[in-house]
């Protein structure tokens, strides 16, 4: 029987950029963007804080943009400050090169496994669903799921007994099965 885990974010990613202010490498999304328009042009932020000292910061969202071309929708989540809008752009690669950012999902996100009724079956076919693309340690949700140690699932690894079609070494922000065999 297969069985459906779904890593499930908690919050915001932390925002991995450099403050202008105090050199630290982390902020945090506001929620809130700024609008600016000049006769036909509009330019959009997503405002930022430095967890550390506070400072405001602005991720380009929307550049010299003819107003005529941004879709009504979008224009007003921006000007409701629609949060489901800021957890979509942080994630958004275009948003993330143009502002050379990266995000730190490190405590932003849980793993839910349904209940702990498989930990007793001798075969385990698992499908990892991610609600967001957090990337994250195969081998951690593994571990964690199963209730094994880090090095168990290793070892499981290496002698076959849990495969998968995945590369389960490194980071995955995809969903992926695999097939536990104790």
């Amino acid at each position: 029987m297969l069985k459906n885990w779904f890593v499930v974010p908690t919050r915001l990613p932390l925002v991995r950029r450099r403050c202008h202010a105090c050199a630290s490498e982390r902020s945090q999304a506001s929620g809130k963007f700024r609008v600016n328009a000049n006769h036909k042009l509009i330019d959009a932020w997503l405002l930022v804080l430095c967890t550390d000292c506070g400072a405001t910061a602005k991720l380009t969202v929307l550049e010299r943009v003819t107003v005529r071309s941004v879709r009504p929708e979008l224009l007003n989540r921006l000007h409701d400050n629609d949060p489901g809008l800021t957890a979509e752009l942080l994630q958004d690669p275009a948003v993330q090169h143009r502002n050379r950012i990266a995000l730190d999902w490190d405590d932003a996100w849980r793993l839910d496994t349904g209940g702990s009724d498989h930990l007793d079956h001798e075969v385990i076919d698992v499908s990892v669903r991610f609600a967001a693309r957090i990337p994250v340690r195969p081998v951690r949700l593994i571990a964690e799921g199963c209730g094994l140690s880090r090095a168990e699932v290793d070892r499981l690894l290496t002698e076959g007994k849990l495969v998968s079609a995945a590369r389960l070494s490194g980071k995955l922000s995809g969903d992926f099965t695999f097939t536990l065999k104790r």
